[in-house]
Formats: structure tokens, sequence, C-alpha cells
């Protein structure tokens, strides 16, 4: 570890992931050293119309490449490794993660064509990396709803700064992987500088039941259920997908998997000995209907309602392989992500329609728990660090802000917790910590092959659209005398019926006619004034008749 000079400062700031559930991304940086925590994506909010995915502004670190040392990943979540593919295209830097990972990784950086340059590199929770000159990091093991989920501590020349992950403290996990408390003691004893901690179940009192609770329930569904089970979850919850196989295999049943993240998540899975799946456990989806009903269990997507997932189609009955029947049992494994119960809600009624028996997570079922720690293993992890400067991260500002406070529940100076907005930088320089200022930050949208080039304008644009409609007004002039020599020509779409509003139309047809004669007769000639003119003009007369705002779209030629 290089030496400390008092010059030089330790910077701490969030890209993503605070504020707001998902894209995580945190950066640590002394002088000229970055190491990046996470690079996650986040789904679109409802205004976010046409918007595939939402991933961090990189401007920061893309300015600052030569500084930045690597991509250290604490597990593989979609918002956590969901970025990679968008940001190692402006930024090749080497990436770290444990064998799961990167399993995942691997598979997102192949259908991206960026596997052959992409560095990885493996760790476990045992490795020690050191990142550029002034930093270096190691890790240590947590539980939480995939494999392989580790912390990180960064030590610098300031002193530790410690990264839990996502955790909780299951003391009974599904795969025997406990959490390292001792290496965590160990990390507190020795002192830490600032403690980054996950905020997700901050509000929620208590511990965290353990997964293997699922497990049971699990059973009971199954061994109860006398036609087919369709179990929807998280592709990357790998503990659950375990306890659907065991449960499937203890109770007599097969399994097939259906959705194209679930495929590729239980194949790396199984490949990379995370998945204990008994030999011919799993059946193709064609088999389904040939076997009787009580001896099928479908693993599919769509715990969250998206509208493409296998679950919301087969819910809607155009499933290609696979439709609901009367009698059968639906388990959603997961709780609502916040902005998606309306679609759950929606699914969950389209599978009572069908007939089906659902069980979801709002049902005190037992047929979901959290993967994050609630409020007494947030406390727990407080203790076991005793940070003398605490940052809550991953969660909406609520969740944040009631972490802070069992902060300092457990005598964590008020003075010493920093509630941040991403791209608010923690300055901590000869121990002393302060706000200084902000990096450039925010939402960069994804819209099919298209990477932030939509914007807010666009997105304005797009909620005129799907609000009032557009109203297109064709008219060619004369060159010589600008007289109309066609139109105006008037095409509407989604602002009104054509066939029951011609009077509407005509009348409209008038006003574009007259105003422009009007101008042509003042000797106003410039496209621009002739185009707003128009526009005011017809928009105030369509909004005195209709009370409506379409998007009005002027087209003049010239002949």
């Amino acid at each position: 570890m290089s030496k400390k000079n008092n010059n030089d400062k330790l910077s701490i700031f969030a890209l993503g992931g605070v504020a707001e559930i998902g894209k995580n991304m945190y950066v640590i940086q002394y002088a000229n050293d970055i190491v990046v925590i996470d690079a996650g994506l986040k789904f679109p909010e409802e205004d976010m119309l046409g918007i595939d995915i939402v991933i961090p502004d990189i401007t920061y670190l893309t300015e600052n490449r030569d500084k930045v040392r690597g991509i250290v990943l604490t597990h593989g979540h979609e918002d956590h490794i969901g970025g990679l593919p968008y940001v190692l295209k402006n930024l090749n830097v080497p990436v770290y993660g444990t064998k799961l990972t990167l399993g995942l990784v691997e598979n997102k950086l192949k259908e991206a064509n960026l596997l052959g340059d992409t560095k990885r590199i493996l760790i476990h929770a045992d490795s020690e990396i050191q990142l550029g000159s002034t930093l270096k990091a190691t890790f240590f093991k947590t539980n939480h709803s995939i494999p392989d989920s580790v912390g990180v501590c960064i030590e610098t020349p300031e002193g530790n700064v410690v990264h839990t992950g996502d955790f909780k403290f299951d003391h009974t996990p599904v795969n025997d992987q406990f959490a390292d408390l001792q290496r965590m003691a160990e990390i507190g004893s020795k002192g830490v500088l600032a403690l980054l901690s996950d905020s997700t179940n901050a509000e929620k009192p208590g511990f965290t039941p353990s997964e293997k609770n699922v497990g049971g329930v699990l059973d009971d569904i199954f061994s109860k259920a006398d036609q087919r089970v369709v179990v929807a979850t998280f592709a990357s919850n790998v503990h659950r997908i375990q306890q659907v196989m065991d449960a499937a295999y203890t109770t007599g049943r097969k399994v097939t998997i259906i959705g194209r993240s679930m495929v590729n998540v239980v194949g790396i899975a199984a490949d990379l000995g995370y998945l204990n799946v008994p030999d011919g456990l799993i059946i193709e989806p064609e088999e389904v209907n040939k076997m009787a009903a009580d001896r099928v269990v479908i693993l599919c997507t769509g715990s969250q309602g998206e509208p493409m997932s296998a679950l919301t189609r087969m819910a809607r009955s155009t499933h290609r392989k696979v439709d609901i029947l009367p009698g059968d049992t639906v388990i959603i494994a997961a709780t609502p992500v916040p902005g998606n119960e309306k679609y759950v809600g929606r699914t969950i009624d389209e599978l009572f329609r069908l007939g089906a028996n659902v069980i979801y997570s709002g049902s005190n079922s037992g047929v979901h728990v959290s993967g994050h720690g609630s409020q007494e293993e947030l406390k727990l992890m407080l203790n076991l660090m005793k940070p003398k400067y605490f940052i809550p991260i991953h969660g909406e500002y609520r969740m944040l802000r009631k972490h802070a406070q069992l902060g300092e529940s457990v005598g964590v100076d008020r003075d010493n917790i920093f509630l941040v907005d991403i791209g608010d930088v923690v300055e901590i320089q000869n121990g002393a910590a302060r706000k200084a200022g902000k990096v450039p930050a925010g939402n960069v949208l994804i819209d099919g092959l298209g990477v932030g080039d939509v914007g807010n304008i666009v997105l304005r644009d797009r909620k005129l659209l799907s609000q009032d409609g557009i109203l297109v007004v064709v008219v060619t002039l004369s060159k010589q005398d600008g007289k109309i020599v066609s139109g105006p020509d008037i095409i509407s779409r989604g602002f009104v019926y054509v066939r029951e509003s011609e009077g509407l139309l005509d009348e409209a047809n008038r006003i574009v006619s007259s105003t422009l004669e009007k101008l042509m007769s003042e000797k106003v000639n410039e496209w621009a004034s002739l185009k707003t003119n128009v526009k005011d003009a017809l928009g105030r007369f369509l909004y005195e008749q209709t009370r409506r705002r379409p998007m009005i779209l002027p087209i003049i030629m010239e002949v």
C-alpha cells in the first residue's frame, strides 16, 4: 500500500442505486486510482414510454478512463451486472467477480460481442487484488438470494471502505454457504473508515426469514396439488430454483423450464456446480402435455408481470407451448419490485380468471422470503463493522433515511452519516469527511439499439403523442405568387375519428388556408413564421372545439 499523501483525497460517490431501486454503481477514488463497484441496470418507470432499460450515466468514468483500475462485482443480479455490456463498450477495464457472477457476465458479454475484448479476473472470498498504486480490495462471504455473493473491503491510504453488497444473515442457507461473520468482525476490529450498506429492507423490523423456510412450503404445495404446478420467480434466484428442483424431486414431479433468462441461468448455474439437478428431472416443454398433470412442474419467468415474460403470456393464453388449465396451481415466488405492483396484480387477476389457484407473496403464503436483511440484521452489520462514517446505499430515499436512523440507534454519530443522491461526492481527507459537490450523474435510456439517444425531449413528444395524438398539415405553395397550389391536407392520428369529425377538419382546413393567405398578403414568406402561425391558429381552434392539444406538424412545400 502506498504511503498517504496529505494533499490527496478519498472520494466516494454513487452513479446509481441511491434514492432508487436498481442500476447500482458505486465509485471509490483515491488520488489517481478509481475502482468501480457493480454496474447494474434498472427497469423503466411508467413515464419512460418505449424505453427498454435504464443504465447509469458514466460520463465521469469515461472522462477519467485512464484512472479506472477495474470494476468489482459483488454478485450476479441484473441490478448489479446488467449495465456491464453498455459500460464496457465505452470503458474497457478488467472485471473482477466470483465464479457464478463471471459465468453470468460471460453470457451477457457473448451476446454483446465483447467476450474477447474484456479481461475477466476470477476472485473468491480470500482473494486480495491490487488496484493501481493506492487501492487494494479484499472480500468476505455474504448470504443473498444468489450464490457466490461477496462484500468488498477497499483498503485506501485514508482507511478501509467497506461495501456490503446485498446481504442478509441466513443461518441455515440452502447451499450451506454461510456468511463469514468472523471475517466481518476482523475487518471491523481493524477499523472501518466508511461503511456503504444495503438499505433495501431498512423499513422492515426484525429478521428476514431463512430461504430454507420456502422449501418446506413448496414441498407442501407440490404434494397437495392434484394438477400441474407453475412456479414463477426471478431467473437469478438460484437458491429458489434449487428448492423448486428439490421439492419436485421429492414429490415425484418432472420440471420444465420456460423463459430465455431462466433457461440461461439454470444452464450456467448447473454447469458451474451451483445447482444440483438430479438426472432425468428436467424435461422439454413439448413433453409437458404428454405427462400426467400431477407429475409436472413448470418453472418460468414473469414474477414481475413483465409483458413479454412466460407467465404473462400464459395468463393471456398467448404462450405457444403452455396453456393454464382450470385447477392448475400457480406460485408467484417473489414480491413486486416497487412500481411493478400493477402489472403483477393484473397477471394474478388473469390467472384467477383462467381458473388457476394462485399463491403469491401478498397472501402470507410463505412462498417468498427476501434476499435482503431486515432491521436487526442491518444493525448487526453496523455493529460488526463499527464504522466512523456511514453511507446508506441501495434503496429509495425513505429506506436510506430509515437506515440512517438505525445507524444512529447503534451509536454512529449523526454528523458522520451521509444521505446521498446519485452524483453527490463524500470526500475524506486526513480523517475528516464532508460533502464536496457533485459529479455528472443521471439516467441513460436504452431503446432498442439506441443508447442514450432518447432524452427528455423525445420522451416529452412521446407523451404528447400518447395523450392527444397528432395532426399533420400538408400544403403546397407556388414559388411565383405564393398562392396555395394544393391542400391543405390534414392527416389525423390518435386525435379524432376522421369519419365522424368531417365538419371539424373542414373548419381546420379553412383556418389553415385563411392564415396562410393572410401571411402571404403581408409578404411573410419565412418558413419558420409560416409554420408557427399555422400551428398557433390551428392549436387555438382545436382547443376551443375539443379541449385537446394534439401535436401539430405543418409541412409546407414550394413548387
